[in-house]
Protein backbone atom coordinates (compact mmCIF):
# COMPACT_ATOMS: atom_id res chain seq x y z
CA UNK A 1 0.00 0.00 0.00
CA UNK A 2 2.54 2.70 -0.88
CA UNK A 3 0.82 4.51 -3.54
CA UNK A 4 -2.71 5.90 -2.83
CA UNK A 5 -5.03 7.30 -5.30
CA UNK A 6 -7.70 9.87 -3.92
CA UNK A 7 -10.44 10.73 -6.25
CA UNK A 8 -12.46 13.99 -4.66
CA UNK A 9 -11.21 17.10 -3.47
CA UNK A 10 -13.68 19.24 -1.76
CA UNK A 11 -13.81 20.29 1.53
CA UNK A 12 -13.25 17.16 3.46
CA UNK A 13 -11.62 14.93 1.06
CA UNK A 14 -8.51 17.33 0.11
CA UNK A 15 -7.85 17.40 3.93
CA UNK A 16 -8.19 13.86 4.51
CA UNK A 17 -5.75 13.59 1.34
CA UNK A 18 -3.19 16.19 2.85
CA UNK A 19 -2.81 13.92 5.57
CA UNK A 20 -2.13 10.88 4.08
CA UNK A 21 0.75 12.54 1.77
CA UNK A 22 2.10 13.77 4.72
CA UNK A 23 2.21 10.62 6.45
CA UNK A 24 4.87 9.33 3.35
CA UNK A 25 2.60 7.66 1.39
CA UNK A 26 2.83 8.65 -2.35
CA UNK A 27 -0.08 10.10 -3.54
CA UNK A 28 -1.90 10.12 -6.91
CA UNK A 29 -5.34 12.61 -6.68
CA UNK A 30 -7.77 13.38 -9.68
CA UNK A 31 -11.21 15.89 -9.30
CA UNK A 32 -13.38 17.61 -11.58
CA UNK A 33 -11.76 20.82 -11.21
CA UNK A 34 -7.63 20.58 -11.68
CA UNK A 35 -7.27 24.35 -9.55
CA UNK A 36 -8.70 22.37 -6.21
CA UNK A 37 -5.58 20.01 -6.31
CA UNK A 38 -2.95 22.91 -6.84
CA UNK A 39 -1.96 23.10 -3.64
CA UNK A 40 -2.02 19.24 -2.92
CA UNK A 41 0.19 19.13 -5.79
CA UNK A 42 2.67 22.12 -4.83
CA UNK A 43 3.09 19.49 -1.69
CA UNK A 44 4.11 16.63 -3.48
CA UNK A 45 0.75 14.75 -4.38
CA UNK A 46 0.73 13.52 -8.73
CA UNK A 47 -1.93 14.75 -10.68
CA UNK A 48 -3.71 12.25 -13.02
CA UNK A 49 -6.20 13.34 -15.82
CA UNK A 50 -8.92 10.68 -15.04
CA UNK A 51 -10.51 8.23 -12.92
CA UNK A 52 -8.73 5.54 -14.61
CA UNK A 53 -4.96 6.73 -14.72
CA UNK A 54 -5.77 7.16 -11.15
CA UNK A 55 -7.17 3.04 -10.74
CA UNK A 56 -4.18 1.49 -12.67
CA UNK A 57 -1.28 3.95 -10.19
CA UNK A 58 -2.72 2.84 -7.07
CA UNK A 59 -2.42 0.16 -4.63
CA UNK A 60 -5.33 2.10 -2.61
CA UNK A 61 -8.01 3.84 -4.35
CA UNK A 62 -10.10 6.10 -2.18
CA UNK A 63 -13.03 8.10 -3.16
CA UNK A 64 -14.72 11.00 -1.50
CA UNK A 65 -17.10 12.28 -4.52
CA UNK A 66 -20.73 14.56 -3.82
CA UNK A 67 -23.88 12.15 -4.81
CA UNK A 68 -24.75 8.60 -5.13
CA UNK A 69 -24.66 8.82 -8.97
CA UNK A 70 -21.28 9.86 -8.72
CA UNK A 71 -19.71 7.01 -6.50
CA UNK A 72 -21.75 4.33 -9.21
CA UNK A 73 -20.06 7.04 -12.39
CA UNK A 74 -16.31 6.76 -10.68
CA UNK A 75 -16.95 2.86 -9.70
CA UNK A 76 -18.75 1.49 -12.93
CA UNK A 77 -18.12 3.86 -15.62
CA UNK A 78 -16.14 3.13 -18.73
CA UNK A 79 -13.52 4.88 -17.24
CA UNK A 80 -13.99 3.57 -13.89
CA UNK A 81 -12.14 2.13 -11.03
CA UNK A 82 -13.26 -1.24 -10.91
CA UNK A 83 -12.68 -2.12 -14.70
CA UNK A 84 -8.73 -0.38 -14.30
CA UNK A 85 -7.72 -1.37 -10.39
CA UNK A 86 -5.28 -3.79 -10.24
CA UNK A 87 -6.67 -7.06 -8.46
CA UNK A 88 -5.60 -7.20 -5.14
CA UNK A 89 -5.92 -3.29 -5.06
CA UNK A 90 -8.24 -1.68 -2.19
CA UNK A 91 -11.28 0.38 -2.72
CA UNK A 92 -12.32 2.88 -0.02
CA UNK A 93 -15.30 5.00 -0.75
CA UNK A 94 -15.61 7.51 1.94
CA UNK A 95 -18.85 9.14 0.31
CA UNK A 96 -22.02 9.12 2.05
CA UNK A 97 -24.32 6.97 -0.12
CA UNK A 98 -26.79 4.13 -0.54
CA UNK A 99 -26.36 0.87 1.44
CA UNK A 100 -27.45 -0.56 -1.71
CA UNK A 101 -24.69 0.62 -3.80
CA UNK A 102 -21.99 0.04 -1.61
CA UNK A 103 -23.21 -3.68 -1.65
CA UNK A 104 -23.09 -3.44 -5.52
CA UNK A 105 -19.39 -2.17 -5.19
CA UNK A 106 -18.37 -4.78 -3.08
CA UNK A 107 -19.41 -8.01 -5.25
CA UNK A 108 -18.33 -6.77 -8.20
CA UNK A 109 -14.97 -5.45 -6.96
CA UNK A 110 -14.65 -9.45 -5.12
CA UNK A 111 -15.30 -10.92 -8.96
CA UNK A 112 -12.09 -8.91 -9.78
CA UNK A 113 -10.37 -10.35 -7.26
CA UNK A 114 -10.63 -6.51 -5.51
CA UNK A 115 -11.03 -5.55 -1.82
CA UNK A 116 -13.91 -3.15 -1.12
CA UNK A 117 -14.97 -1.06 1.77
CA UNK A 118 -17.66 1.56 2.40
CA UNK A 119 -16.17 3.88 4.93
CA UNK A 120 -18.48 7.16 5.29
CA UNK A 121 -16.92 9.70 7.45
CA UNK A 122 -18.36 12.29 10.21
CA UNK A 123 -16.60 15.33 12.04
CA UNK A 124 -16.88 17.73 9.63
CA UNK A 125 -13.99 20.14 8.02
CA UNK A 126 -12.26 20.28 11.30
CA UNK A 127 -11.85 16.68 11.77
CA UNK A 128 -10.93 16.26 8.37
CA UNK A 129 -7.71 18.56 8.69
CA UNK A 130 -7.34 17.47 11.74
CA UNK A 131 -7.39 13.67 11.25
CA UNK A 132 -10.06 12.63 13.82
CA UNK A 133 -12.98 11.66 11.78
CA UNK A 134 -15.19 9.14 13.11
CA UNK A 135 -15.36 6.63 10.37
CA UNK A 136 -17.73 3.59 10.46
CA UNK A 137 -16.38 0.94 8.24
CA UNK A 138 -18.42 -1.67 5.95
CA UNK A 139 -16.62 -4.82 4.47
CA UNK A 140 -14.36 -7.55 4.99
CA UNK A 141 -12.55 -7.86 8.58
CA UNK A 142 -9.56 -8.93 6.65
CA UNK A 143 -9.77 -5.78 4.27
CA UNK A 144 -10.50 -3.73 7.53
CA UNK A 145 -7.54 -4.96 9.32
CA UNK A 146 -5.08 -4.35 6.22
CA UNK A 147 -6.31 -0.79 5.61
CA UNK A 148 -6.64 0.34 9.41
CA UNK A 149 -2.97 1.87 9.20
CA UNK A 150 -4.52 4.23 6.38
CA UNK A 151 -7.94 5.03 8.10
CA UNK A 152 -5.46 6.10 11.37
CA UNK A 153 -4.07 8.96 9.41
CA UNK A 154 -7.85 10.39 8.91
CA UNK A 155 -9.62 9.24 11.62
CA UNK A 156 -9.50 8.35 15.57
CA UNK A 157 -12.90 6.96 16.17
CA UNK A 158 -12.41 3.84 13.50
CA UNK A 159 -15.34 0.89 14.13
CA UNK A 160 -15.57 -1.71 11.58
CA UNK A 161 -19.44 -2.31 11.63
CA UNK A 162 -19.97 -5.38 9.60
CA UNK A 163 -20.69 -6.77 6.41
CA UNK A 164 -20.64 -4.59 2.99
CA UNK A 165 -23.12 -1.88 3.58
CA UNK A 166 -23.19 -1.79 7.41
CA UNK A 167 -20.92 1.17 7.05
CA UNK A 168 -23.66 3.29 5.48
CA UNK A 169 -26.23 2.29 7.14
CA UNK A 170 -24.29 3.21 10.74
CA UNK A 171 -23.59 6.83 8.70
CA UNK A 172 -27.39 6.76 8.27
CA UNK A 173 -27.61 6.14 12.27
CA UNK A 174 -25.40 9.42 12.57
CA UNK A 175 -27.17 11.65 10.08
CA UNK A 176 -30.90 10.64 11.66
CA UNK A 177 -28.95 11.80 15.22
CA UNK A 178 -27.59 14.80 13.98
CA UNK A 179 -30.89 16.39 11.91
CA UNK A 180 -33.06 16.75 14.92
CA UNK A 181 -30.25 17.86 16.88
CA UNK A 182 -29.40 20.69 14.78
CA UNK A 183 -33.07 21.65 15.09
CA UNK A 184 -32.62 21.26 18.96
CA UNK A 185 -29.65 23.69 18.54
CA UNK A 186 -31.21 26.93 16.75
CA UNK A 187 -33.97 26.51 18.58
CA UNK A 188 -31.87 26.76 21.93
CA UNK A 189 -30.12 29.83 20.21
CA UNK A 190 -33.08 31.77 19.09
CA UNK A 191 -34.90 30.83 22.60
CA UNK A 192 -31.96 32.60 24.68
CA UNK A 193 -31.68 35.42 22.78
CA UNK A 194 -35.97 36.23 23.28
CA UNK A 195 -35.48 36.07 26.77
CA UNK A 196 -32.64 38.57 27.05
CA UNK A 197 -29.97 35.81 27.73
CA UNK A 198 -26.33 35.80 26.20
CA UNK A 199 -26.28 33.21 23.90
CA UNK A 200 -22.18 32.81 24.41
CA UNK A 201 -22.55 32.47 28.04
CA UNK A 202 -26.20 30.21 27.39
CA UNK A 203 -23.63 27.60 25.29
CA UNK A 204 -20.72 27.75 28.58
CA UNK A 205 -23.38 26.41 30.45
CA UNK A 206 -25.77 23.97 28.58
CA UNK A 207 -22.50 22.67 26.07
CA UNK A 208 -21.26 21.14 29.13
CA UNK A 209 -23.76 19.15 30.62
CA UNK A 210 -27.07 16.95 29.18
CA UNK A 211 -27.34 18.87 26.02
CA UNK A 212 -24.12 18.51 24.77
CA UNK A 213 -23.25 17.58 21.49
CA UNK A 214 -20.55 18.18 18.72
CA UNK A 215 -23.48 20.80 17.22
CA UNK A 216 -23.81 22.57 19.96
CA UNK A 217 -20.36 22.58 21.06
CA UNK A 218 -18.60 23.87 17.41
CA UNK A 219 -21.24 24.58 14.84
CA UNK A 220 -23.53 27.12 17.29
CA UNK A 221 -20.37 29.36 17.72
CA UNK A 222 -20.82 29.36 14.10
CA UNK A 223 -24.01 30.13 14.18
CA UNK A 224 -23.47 33.32 16.79
CA UNK A 225 -20.20 34.29 14.62
CA UNK A 226 -22.67 34.53 11.29
CA UNK A 227 -19.99 32.26 9.92
CA UNK A 228 -22.01 29.78 7.48
CA UNK A 229 -19.40 28.83 5.82
CA UNK A 230 -19.20 25.03 4.22
CA UNK A 231 -17.69 21.84 6.84
CA UNK A 232 -20.86 20.04 5.47
CA UNK A 233 -23.31 21.55 2.61
CA UNK A 234 -26.98 21.89 3.23
CA UNK A 235 -26.99 20.28 -0.08
CA UNK A 236 -25.29 17.13 0.64
CA UNK A 237 -27.48 17.13 4.24
CA UNK A 238 -30.63 16.87 2.28
CA UNK A 239 -28.83 14.41 -0.22
CA UNK A 240 -28.46 12.32 3.04
CA UNK A 241 -31.82 12.45 4.95
CA UNK A 242 -33.12 11.67 1.60
CA UNK A 243 -31.42 8.29 1.51
CA UNK A 244 -31.99 7.70 5.19
CA UNK A 245 -36.24 7.99 4.63
CA UNK A 246 -35.72 5.72 1.60
CA UNK A 247 -33.84 3.08 3.57
CA UNK A 248 -36.25 3.59 6.86
CA UNK A 249 -39.44 3.12 4.81
CA UNK A 250 -37.47 0.06 3.12
CA UNK A 251 -37.39 -1.12 6.66
CA UNK A 252 -40.77 0.19 7.63
CA UNK A 253 -39.94 3.12 9.82
CA UNK A 254 -41.47 6.16 9.92
CA UNK A 255 -39.27 8.99 11.11
CA UNK A 256 -40.99 12.24 11.46
CA UNK A 257 -38.05 14.10 13.38
CA UNK A 258 -36.06 13.30 10.17
CA UNK A 259 -38.99 14.21 7.60
CA UNK A 260 -39.25 17.60 9.57
CA UNK A 261 -35.70 18.68 9.45
CA UNK A 262 -35.61 17.64 5.86
CA UNK A 263 -38.57 20.07 4.90
CA UNK A 264 -36.70 22.64 6.89
CA UNK A 265 -33.44 22.21 5.12
CA UNK A 266 -35.37 22.32 1.61
CA UNK A 267 -36.63 25.31 3.11
CA UNK A 268 -33.35 26.75 3.57
CA UNK A 269 -31.79 25.82 0.33
CA UNK A 270 -35.10 27.19 -1.72
CA UNK A 271 -33.64 30.60 -0.19
CA UNK A 272 -30.57 30.34 -1.88
CA UNK A 273 -28.74 28.30 1.50
CA UNK A 274 -27.87 24.96 -0.17
CA UNK A 275 -23.92 25.76 -0.80
CA UNK A 276 -23.98 27.26 2.96
CA UNK A 277 -22.58 24.63 5.94
CA UNK A 278 -25.62 22.76 7.74
CA UNK A 279 -25.03 25.70 10.54
CA UNK A 280 -27.17 27.88 8.68
CA UNK A 281 -30.60 26.61 9.49
CA UNK A 282 -29.93 29.11 12.08
CA UNK A 283 -30.99 32.07 9.59
CA UNK A 284 -33.92 29.76 8.85
CA UNK A 285 -35.05 31.09 12.08
CA UNK A 286 -33.39 34.75 12.57
CA UNK A 287 -34.38 35.64 9.33
CA UNK A 288 -37.58 34.01 8.01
Amino acid sequence: MQTIGFIGLGVMGKSMARNLLRAGYSLVVYTRTKEKAEDLLAEGAVWKETVKDVAEAADVVMTMVGEPQDVEHVYFGDDGILKHAKRGAYVIDFTTSKPSLAIRIYEAAKEKGIYALDAPVSGGDIGARNGTLSIMVGGDMEAFSACMPLFSHVGKNIVWQGKAGAGQHTKMCNQIAIATNMIGVCEALVYAEKAGLDPERVLQSISQGAASSWSLSYLAPRMLAGDFAPGFYVKHFIKDMGIALAEAETLGLSLPGLKLAKQLYESLAERGEEQSGTQALYKWYKEW
